[in-house]
C-alpha cells in the first residue's frame, strides 16, 4: 500500500473492513441483488463498527478521522462487487449527511446527523428531477412559506435510498423566481403527509433502491431548513468536491477489483496448450488497462490528500470522475472480454460489474455536465470560489 497516504492505522482500519464485509454483507449480496432489497439490519451493524462516522465529529458520534479513511471504505465496497451496496452506503454518508453535518444547526445534528451516525436512521439526498436530471438550477420543486411551516410540492427521481430511508434532504425553490438564487435545503421526514416513492427498475445497481418521489402540499416545519433560505445552490455547489471525487475513487477500485479478478482467471484458464496471461496479444492489453487504472488511481490520491487539507477541488475531483469513470467502464468491458464466454454469466462477476459501472458517467452529474463545467473552468477562465 502506498506509504505516501496511508499509515498503519490506516491499513489496519482496512484489514477490519475487510474482515467485517467478508462477514457481515458479502455472504446476503446476490440474495440483495436478486431481491433489489438490503437488509436493514445490516446498518445498525455498520454503525457498530463506526463506519457511518469516519469523518464526521466526534460529539455527533463520530470519529472524526482523516480523509483517506474515506478512500479506504470506498475502494473495499467496490470490491464486494455490489455497486447497489456501495451506492446505499455512500448516498446516506457522504451525500445526505454532509449537508446535516454542513448546514444543520445543533438541533437538526442532535435529531437527524447523530442518528445517522448510529444507524437509527438512513437518509437520502433529492436533487435531480424528472425533467432536469444533472441541471441543478433549473429545479421546479417548491416550497412555499405558509407560517411555520413550508409546503412543497414537486417530484425528483434517481434517489439513491429514496424508497427505504426514513428521511429526505430535498433541494427546492423557496423564491422561484429568482432562479438558482432562490434554492433552499431542508430535511423532510419520511413519514410526512403527501410524499409518495415509486421504485425504479435499474440495469445495474440492482441491491439498492432508487425512486422517483412526489411531494404532494407536504408540511414541513421551518426549523427543518437546512442554513440560510435561498442558500441551497451554493450549498450543493460545494459538495460537489466530495460527491465527484467519491465516484472517481469508486471508479478506480472496481477497475482495480475487475483487473485482479481477470488476472487470476487468465494464469489459470488455458488455451491452445498455454495459460491465456502467456498470449502476448493479451498481456499487452491487459497492461495496458491496467496502466490506466494506476493513473487515475493516483490522481484520485492527490486528489484526496488536497481536499483532506482543506482546499477547494471542484475543478480536480470533476476531472477525477470524468476520467476514473470512463476508465472504469473501458477496463471492465476489456476484463469481460478477457473472460470469453464466462464473462457473459451471471455466475462470473464481470457481468454485474459492467452494468453497475455503466452508471458511473451519469449519476452525480454526466460527463457531457462536467466537460462543461471544466470548459468554463479552463477555457472560459471562470473562476469558482469556495461560497461557504
Amino acid at each position: 500500500m502506498n506509504s505516501m497516504y496511508f499509515t498503519e492505522e490506516h491499513n489496519l482500519f482496512r484489514e477490519s473492513l475487510k474482515n467485517f464485509l467478508k462477514k457481515e454483507v458479502v455472504p446476503h449480496i446476490n440474495k440483495w441483488e436478486e431481491t433489489g432489497t438490503i437488509d436493514q439490519s445490516i446498518w445498525k451493524k455498520f454503525a457498530e463498527m463506526g463506519f457511518f462516522g469516519i469523518h464526521y465529529p466526534v460529539e455527533y458520534g463520530g470519529l472524526n478521522l482523516d480523509l483517506f479513511y474515506t478512500v479506504i471504505l470506498q475502494e473495499e465496497l467496490q470490491k464486494i462487487n455490489s455497486g447497489g451496496f456501495a451506492a446505499a452506503v455512500w448516498a446516506h454518508v457522504y451525500l445526505a449527511m454532509t449537508h446535516l453535518n454542513a448546514e444543520g444547526n445543533e438541533d437538526i445534528k442532535q435529531r437527524y446527523l447523530a442518528p445517522s451516525i448510529s444507524g437509527e436512521k438512513l437518509g437520502c439526498l433529492c436533487i435531480s428531477e424528472p425533467s432536469g436530471g444533472s441541471d441543478v438550477a433549473g429545479l421546479r420543486t417548491t416550497a412555499i412559506k405558509d407560517g411555520d411551516h413550508y409546503i412543497v410540492n414537486g417530484s425528483k427521481t434517481f434517489i439513491t435510498n429514496g424508497v427505504y430511508s426514513d428521511y429526505l434532504v430535498v433541494a427546492a425553490k423557496t423564491n422561484p423566481e429568482l432562479g438558482n438564487k432562490g434554492i433552499s435545503i431542508m430535511v423532510i421526514d419520511r413519514d410526512s403527509e403527501g410524499i409518495s416513492a415509486t421504485k425504479l427498475d435499474k440495469l445495474g445497481w440492482r441491491a439498492s433502491d432508487t425512486a422517483e418521489i412526489a411531494f404532494d402540499n407536504v408540511k414541513v416545519p421551518v426549523y427543518n431548513l437546512l442554513g440560510e433560505e435561498n442558500k441551497g445552490f451554493s450549498y450543493i455547489l460545494q459538495h460537489f468536491s466530495i460527491e465527484r471525487l467519491v465516484m472517481g475513487i469508486n471508479a478506480h477500485a472496481r477497475a482495480e477489483y475487475a483487473l485482479d479478478y481477470t488476472l487470476n482467471y487468465m494464469s489459470e484458464r488455458t488455451a491452445f496448450g498455454k495459460e491465456l496471461d502467456k498470449f502476448q496479444a493479451l498481456r499487452h492489453r491487459f497492461v495496458d488497462k491496467y496502466a490506466d487504472m494506476e493513473i487515475c488511481k493516483a490522481y484520485n490520491y492527490s486528489v484526496a490528500a488536497r481536499l483532506n487539507r482543506g482546499e477547494y477541488v471542484v475543478k480536480e475531483a470533476s476531472i477525477s470522475k470524468l476520467k476514473s469513470t470512463k476508465m472504469a467502464d473501458e477496463v471492465i468491458y476489456e476484463c469481460l472480454q478477457f473472460l470469453g464466454g464466462y464473462g457473459y454469466m451471471e455466475d462470473y462477476p464481470l457481468a454485474r460489474l459492467l452494468r453497475d459501472s455503466r452508471l458511473g458517467p451519469i449519476g452525480g452529474g454526466t460527463s457531457e455536465i462536467l466537460k462543461e463545467i471544466l470548459s468554463k473552468m479552463i477555457i472560459d477562465k471562470k473562476d469558482y470560489k469556495r461560497t461557504v
